[in-house]
């Protein structure tokens, strides 16, 4: 018999502010003239917007240990449905079937949603624990021993490194259109982004042992410190890097996940409602529905073309600047388009809300 649901208003309003941060970062008024911290890592490294992904990932792990578990056949369909919604997103709004993008954010969430789901059915915390361990170490031994087979010694580099290999081995032609010869979401980094959600599937079995809660507080903020230590360190030898999701940056970003998630359930959960969680919260909510319709109100808005003196522009582009660009600085103007997002789409997440609509897939 299935376990009762449990929900957190705490695990609400981490995912309401991590999708949150997500539509702030993918939707600048212009993406020449972004703040830095709204940026990505040229390669290695990590910024706050570096976080974001795993943080996600790390949320879909918890989820899965606090709500009802389900049969394999129901966590297949939810995670199909999660793919198509990410094929839906590339495809739109030209579907241009022949070169379509294949990996992406939701396509790698449904994997690792999945592979997670199975897996802890069927294994217990040390096993996953252990299986988590041995992606990650098996992923560092792979990427920097194993040699390329068109010709290039292990290495990190963009293009050339293993990972990139096998994207364009098996998805040539459907890769992400800013590299065309690797992808960020692809087949082989997939595999330490399923530890990253199984750290998170770990979190939800402990949140779930009763204890006291400020034993609870203190064992998170430790083990999410020696997490991101650990992370740090592997750095050194195994640099910190999104696009490959390398084995530290696993570590790194766990870490501060954990310690994050550990102080939202104390301040919100343990000590009461928290009135400036509550636009989190409301977001969390309908997280899924707010991402997708803000891809595709993105996608839309950059491809309707419009004339602006006498040229032809995209929608996107005629409303930043007439109602933003006109009169502030550019990065200000570009930052302030971004956080309309943020607030269009909260205010149609209360709307939701109001009236008890909660879209589940």
């Amino acid at each position: 018999m299935a376990e009762p649901a449990r929900r957190l208003d705490s695990l609400d309003a981490f995912r309401g502010a991590t999708v949150a941060a997500m539509i702030l970062v993918n939707n600048p008024g212009s993406w020449s003239h972004v703040y830095p911290p709204l940026e990505h890592a040229a390669w290695h490294g990590c910024t706050p917007t570096d976080l974001i992904f795993p943080f996600f990932l790390f949320i879909v792990g918890v989820s899965l240990t606090l709500s009802r578990r389900g049969t394999p056949r129901q966590a297949a369909v939810r995670a199909l449905k999660i793919l198509g919604l990410g094929l839906l997103l590339a495809a739109w709004p030209s579907f241009p079937l022949a070169t379509l993008r294949w990996p992406g954010v939701l396509q790698r969430i449904a994997a690792c949603y999945l592979a997670a789901f199975l897996l802890a059915r069927r294994l217990g915390d040390r096993a996953l624990a252990a299986l988590s361990a041995l992606l990650l170490l098996g992923y560092w031994l792979l990427m920097t021993q194993v040699p390329v087979p068109d010709g290039h010694p292990p290495n990190l580099d963009p293009g050339t490194n293993l990972a990139a290999w096998v994207d364009r081995a098996l998805m040539d032609g459907h890769l992400w259109k800013q590299t065309r010869t690797w992808d960020p979401e692809g087949p082989l980094s997939t595999l330490p982004a399923v530890a990253t959600t199984l750290m998170g599937v770990l979190a939800g079995r402990w949140l779930r042992r009763e204890r006291d809660p400020r034993a609870t507080l203190r064992q998170g903020l430790l083990a999410g410190a020696a997490l991101t230590a650990l992370g740090l360190l592997w750095d050194l030898v195994f640099p910190i890097n999104k696009g490959l999701w390398t084995s530290s940056y696993v570590l790194f970003t766990g870490g501060l996940a954990l310690a994050a998630l550990a102080l939202c359930h104390w301040r919100i959960d343990v000590r009461g409602p928290a009135p400036w969680a509550a636009p989190a919260i409301t977001y969390g909510r309908n997280a899924i529905v707010v991402f997708v319709a803000s891809g595709l109100l993105a996608k839309t808005l950059a491809r309707v073309q419009v004339t602006l003196d006498g040229a032809t522009v995209p929608l996107q582009r005629l409303l930043h600047e007439a109602l933003l660009a006109s009169w502030l600085p550019p990065r200000p103007a570009s930052l302030a388009w971004a956080l309309l997002n943020v607030l269009g789409f909260y205010a149609l997440s209360r709307a939701l809300e109001k009236r008890g609509v909660f879209f589940k897939v």
